[in-house]
């Protein structure tokens, strides 16, 4: 692999106030302008984005001691469960937790109205959550109770850190059954009445550098509308799995462990959202730079939805029960058509993610690295990744040439 520039001088080029960024949508138009050479000459950076549901996520909080001081063994941030097992004021609060109060779907479905996402979504907005702490008391923590209002200027510190992010690629759900469906897919008309996918496509980070050649932990990003890293390879991180001639997964593959300072954040990037009949999760909006190294770096960045293909999975029988199999593959780009044709039959699509904002995280980022206000991380250790032998399309040859 023939290196270009090191981060090393595109953070030099980014202090000059030189540095040429251009967003994993605008570098496809000028790969097909200019051909892969000349755009891997001219382009430092390219700027990914997506904004959708990632149920592993949460908050670390360090609430900050009372007086007389308290080692909290229970506590609920405006009624949702806040896990204290970790220290005497520290807490994590997952995305997906719901109060005890919360009828779940005993009236299915349920509603799921409010929970662990929506608090964190309340305390970036500002807004005042209630703290219920207890303990059993000891001789240096002797508090038993504290009931009080607080704010995210009150707590000490409190930090974004979500196990599984990113999801390289994944499922498009449908229902082959004769019944509606609830799923975290969404909902799922009976007899393919509709299809749900859950992907930016062509602007999504790890879609973009599948086989992690950039992408490593220490990797500083965009998260929730401030600065985050990658702290680890996600849970369920699998590089393993089928992949097209240009090295993209054909299936859910790599994730990512993210971690950012949630005082930094704002609601537009990171929402609560409530799944009917399924529960909470949290939209968390990701952008992750993407330095130009080398010219085949460039052109897995230079992947267009056309090229990307995802397994339509039966969410009434084959996802539930863990039989695997599909009803066959789609590209995004007939994904984002509006239609796809499943068993023979003309499938109605929506995605869960928002593409536009997915674009306005790639043009945002793309933003903070032009002012000098964002520069690269050299990450301090690679991602498992899999030992592909990438044989680049046709297509993209053409390009090329």
């Amino acid at each position: 692999m023939k290196k270009l520039r090191s981060i090393k001088e595109i953070n030099e080029k980014i202090a000059k106030g030189q540095v040429v960024v251009a967003t994993a949508e605008e570098i496809i138009s000028m790969v097909e302008e200019h051909g892969v050479e000349e755009t891997a000459r001219r382009v430092d950076v390219v700027t990914t984005g997506t904004f959708g549901p990632m149920c592993s996520s949460g908050a670390f909080i360090n609430l900050g001691h009372t007086t007389p001081r308290m080692r909290m063994s229970k506590v609920y941030l405006n009624g949702v469960n806040a896990y204290a097992g970790i220290a005497a004021v520290d807490v994590f609060i997952g995305a997906t937790e719901i109060p005890e109060t919360d009828p779940a779907n005993t009236n299915y479905p349920g509603e799921f109205n409010y929970g662990g996402a929506h608090v964190i979504e309340d305390l970036v907005n500002g807004k005042e959550v209630f703290l219920e702490a207890s303990s059993y008391g000891t001789d240096c923590y002797p508090r038993r109770k504290l009931e009080k209002w607080i704010t995210l200027d009150d707590v000490n510190e409190a930090y974004l850190f979500n196990p599984r992010n990113c999801y390289q690629n994944y499922n498009v759900a449908v229902n082959t059954s004769d019944k509606t469906i609830y799923t975290y897919m969404g909902i799922l008309k009976p007899h393919l009445g509709n299809a749900n996918y859950c992907s930016a496509g062509q602007l999504s980070p790890l879609l973009n550098d599948p086989l992690f050649k950039t992408i490593g932990i220490g990797t500083k990003i965009f998260l929730g509308g401030g600065i985050g890293y990658v702290a680890w390879y996600g849970t369920q991180h699998n590089p393993n799995v089928p992949r097209t001639d240009n090295g993209v997964p054909r299936t859910g593959a790599g994730t990512l462990a993210l971690i950012g300072d949630l005082k930094q954040m704002n609601s537009r990037f990171l929402r609560g959202v409530s799944l009917l009949g399924y529960g909470v999760s949290l939209q968390v909006g990701v952008g992750v730079p993407i330095p130009v190294l080398s010219e085949e770096i460039l052109r897995f960045a230079a992947v267009s939805d056309a090229g990307i293909m995802a397994p339509v999975v039966d969410y009434s029988e084959a996802y539930p029960q863990g039989t695997g199999g599909i009803l066959g593959e789609v590209s995004y780009a007939d994904l984002k058509s509006g239609k796809i044709i499943v068993q023979g039959k003309e499938v109605p699509t929506a995605s869960l993610s928002s593409y536009p904002r997915a674009r306005e995280i790639a043009l945002e980022l793309k933003s903070w690295i032009e002012k000098g206000d964002f520069t690269l991380t050299e990450p301090v250790a690679s991602l498992p990744s899999a030992d592909f032998p990438v044989q680049f399309s046709r297509e993209n040859k053409q390009k090329e040439e």
